[in-house]
Order: structure tokens, then sequence, then C-alpha cells
């Protein structure tokens, strides 16, 4: 399970972000690219752009269900 305290500084402010449990499997960014990134320098992904609408949530959410590693959170700050 995700720990906002472990979040990447990159993640954009808001409910959901990716901590320090990321393998940079790219996952998410397949899922949801508009709202995902992936920062190859330090290989994981982080947060672009948190949902506006409901289906853009809906989206960030199936990408956090999809996550091999449990490393997307949506308890973050609002």
């Amino acid at each position: 399970m995700a720990n906002k305290e472990n979040k990447y500084k990159e993640n954009v402010p808001g409910k959901f972000y990716v901590d320090d449990e990321c393998i940079a499997c790219d996952a998410c960014v397949m899922t949801a690219e508009e709202f995902f990134g992936m920062d190859d320098d330090d290989g994981h992904a982080f947060v672009k752009k948190q949902p506006s609408s409901e289906e853009d949530a809906e989206l960030v959410q199936e990408a956090l269900d999809g996550c091999p590693v449990e490393a997307i959170g949506s308890d973050g700050d609002s």
C-alpha cells in the first residue's frame, strides 16, 4: 500500500500520488498517460496532473488498481 509520507517530490499536489515503492514498470503511464509521467533519470513514475472529472478519476483509479507493487496512493493532500 502506498504511503504518502514516501511520495516523490515530482507528484503534483492532490489526492493521487506515487511513492518510493515504484519499480518504473510504466503500467500507470500506459493506462493513464495524461496523468502519469516517468522520471527516466531516477527510474520512477509520478502524478503529473490530478483528475478533474469523474471520468478522469476512474482512469487514474484503474492505474492505481493495476499497479503491481501498490505504489500509487489515493489519500494524498487535496
